[in-house]
């Protein structure tokens, strides 16, 4: 469903380059419009979710956070080590 809304230019020069823009790539001006807001929507989402992640990385952090490579290694020694202790209760 199409909506409509009125966009008044205080700056001409922005108008202008806008409607030289749209017929230089044979589009809307309303098209443009649409694809910049949109962009411009989706940067600000992206900036939201980096400082979420960033409050994350640093509560990670203060808590004694590990990597996930010492995760792994971890997991890959307490395995080993269960292998190890299974075949000596078997023998």
């Amino acid at each position: 469903m199409s909506k409509r809304m009125t966009v008044i230019f205080a700056d001409e020069a922005l108008y202008t380059a806008l409607k030289v823009e749209a017929a230089r790539k044979g589009r809307h001006a309303k098209d443009i419009v649409a694809e910049a807001l949109r962009e411009w929507l989706e940067a600000r989402e992206d900036e939201e979710l980096r400082a979420d992640l960033e409050e994350r990385r640093i509560e990670w952090k203060e808590k004694g956070g590990r990597s996930w490579a010492a995760v792994e290694r971890d997991i890959e020694r307490a395995v080993s080590r269960r292998e190890t202790e299974a075949k000596a209760t078997s023998v």
